[in-house]
């Protein structure tokens, strides 16, 4: 299956101001690139760079004025939606492997040492690592409300006293809920086409997920969805929304118009 991705974003600034940029696909993860586009108006310098998650980051410096910024993508992904395994155990901590510490840690917006009680309580009786993490999914979509344009900068623990959150607060639950019960855990942002459900009448914006390392590899998790989906294409990961933010701006430009695209390629 095909998917078309991509955004266009505008910035008007009053005085130069630099700027770095997460919306280019990372590569060979869990679909194919198969065509790429991006233009810059005006034309200006654009130094790209990997990050320490192996994301790809832009750095451009928007000019007095306007800056637009697009970017266009075809990728090949599974027709098919997320794959559940539903008796994977957990991996004691002892076990995990150097490389995914890192995600056990409490992060800016995932302050999971805040989490610990509520966490082994709501959930320590639940045995095998996936069916832990899915009653952490379970719970969250139940008993936090979606609402749309709620939270700006929020971090998870916000969102849980409040009861509320997008997209973003999910995965920031899931992650620090998941961290607290010794799972290493990271949010991933990107593409989520509306493909097999309902139509949803709100404009289309970058997603959020979470995914969680049991036994010995990277699964993904949705809480705000919470049901498995098909077409997510990834744009980065890292500790939490501070390392993959769509843009990071040493300044204070208007953000003047932003579009997002994820759509099916039929006859593709």
């Amino acid at each position: 299956m095909r998917v078309r991705v991509g955004c266009n974003i505008v910035y008007e600034s009053q005085y130069p101001v630099p700027i770095l940029m997460a919306i280019r696909l990372k590569q060979g993860y869990n679909h194919r690139l198969i065509e790429e586009n991006w233009l810059i108006n005006p034309t200006i310098p654009l130094h790209e760079y990997r990050d320490g998650f192996d994301n790809h980051i832009w750095r451009l410096k928007a000019p007095v004025g306007r800056l637009d910024v697009m970017y266009d993508a075809i990728v090949e992904v599974p027709p098919t939606p997320d794959p559940i395994f539903a008796t994977l155990p957990k991996t004691p901590v002892e076990d995990l492997p150097d490389e995914v510490i890192i995600y056990t840690l409490p992060s800016r917006h995932c302050p999971s040492d805040l989490f610990v009680n509520d966490a082994w309580q709501l959930f320590g009786h639940i045995e095998g690592g996936w069916a832990q993490v899915q009653a952490v999914c379970d719970w969250l979509h139940s008993n936090i409300l979606y609402r749309q344009g709620s939270t700006s900068a929020t971090s998870g623990w916000d969102a849980y006293q409040q009861r509320q959150g997008v997209c973003r607060d999910f995965a920031h639950l899931g992650v620090a809920f998941c961290r607290a019960l010794n799972f290493p855990a990271r949010y991933v942002c990107g593409y989520l086409p509306d493909i097999n459900v309902p139509f949803d009448p709100a404009p289309m914006d970058f997603h959020a997920w979470f995914e969680v390392y049991i036994d010995g590899a990277w699964h993904t998790f949705d809480a705000r969805h919470n049901k498995p989906r098909i077409g997510r294409v990834v744009i980065a990961w890292g500790r939490d929304a501070v390392d993959v933010a769509f843009a990071t701006t040493y300044g204070s430009p208007t953000l003047v118009n932003f579009k997002v695209w994820a759509d099916e390629v039929v006859n593709g």
